[in-house]
């Protein structure tokens, strides 16, 4: 099982992209999963996260406050303007701004920590950094898409903060639990947890992309072309900060991947949860689900190869 997951974790842009590719092209093959699945396969991939967890986790918060403080507000404030930013210099309908909001409005995804370790950045940083939040999203994720959506669209703030609460903090909290009380005996669960997150993850990538190719195919290069920016000034941003915060190189990396990659699997699910007549919502999140698992694999390359001369510099 740890061999397995070993490959489907060196290979899951590759898995992912498949599976969406083939729910565009041919969404027959993957429309037996039903969108009603979104959500419990969200809390499946949750509460893995929630295994790989310990309360010392969150111990690079206190021996670093200011790096990941400064992180969590970046995370917050980079990613929704820029989502609102895109949407609105592209001109697109409000389903698809729903989603794109979304997107930028969630705390980062747990993909995010393994490309960071991948790029030789400060894991342990990363880690923190989404775990903080991860717990902070059920605030400010509705506070903020109220904030930037409320003059387009009604929003459900309370929906919303229900929804995070359920998927995301309630399966995160029970698989700490259970790694608190019975981690000797978690080790062969935990060899098989990448294998099952990313099969979740395909899964809705599968759901979400199948039930609206057509819509997808519809709205042409320009919601394709806003996701992958969102991306890549997100990353771009985070290092630029990490720069004028002077850190060092491995918390520039990880400052730059945390901001830059989404838990864009909750977008989705808010998105279908919260705005249940807006089916293109959960487009966005689709999207980015698959593209920055690709990106981030090329950036942990890039990354890699970076003059690391600074990294024993506090």
């Amino acid at each position: 099982m740890k061999s397995v997951s070993k490959f489907i974790g060196k290979f899951m842009a590759v898995i992912v992209l498949a599976i969406a590719a083939l729910a565009l092209f041919v969404p027959k093959s993957c429309t037996w999963v039903d969108t009603d699945w979104i959500n419990y396969l969200l809390m499946v991939v949750m509460f893995g996260m929630g295994l790989t967890m310990k309360l010392s986790d969150f111990a690079v918060v206190f021996s670093h406050p200011k790096d990941v403080t400064i992180g969590c507000v970046a995370q917050f404030l980079v990613m929704p303007a820029l989502a609102f930013g895109l949407g609105k210099l592209f001109g697109v309908d409000n389903e698809l701004l729903v989603g794109i909001v979304l997107v930028g409005t969630c705390p980062g995804g747990t993909s995010s920590n393994v490309i960071t370790f991948l790029s030789k950045g400060d894991t342990a940083m990363s880690v923190g950094m989404t775990s903080v939040n991860t717990l902070l999203a059920p605030l400010l994720t509705p506070a903020l898409t109220y904030l930037y959506l409320r003059k387009d669209v009604s929003v459900d703030v309370q929906s919303m903060f229900e929804s995070i609460i359920q998927v995301v903090i309630i399966p995160i909290a029970l698989g700490i639990l259970i790694n608190k009380l019975f981690g000797k005996y978690m080790e062969k669960v935990r060899d098989a947890l990448p294998a099952v997150s990313v099969t979740a993850i395909c899964l809705i990538v599968a759901s979400v992309v199948s039930h609206n190719s057509a819509k997808i195919l519809s709205t042409g290069a320009i919601i394709f072309v806003i996701v992958i920016l969102h991306n890549l000034l997100g990353y771009l941003c985070g290092f630029l900060i990490g720069v004028i915060f002077r850190m060092n190189t491995p918390r520039k990396k990880a400052v730059s991947i945390e901001i830059g990659m989404q838990n864009s699997g909750l977008a989705t699910s808010l998105a279908g949860s919260a705005f249940p007549d807006m089916s293109m919502a959960t487009v966005p999140g689709a999207i980015f689900s698959v593209w920055h698992n690709i990106s981030g694999a090329v950036l942990a390359g890039v990354f890699r190869n970076l003059d690391e001369d600074d990294e024993k510099s506090e």
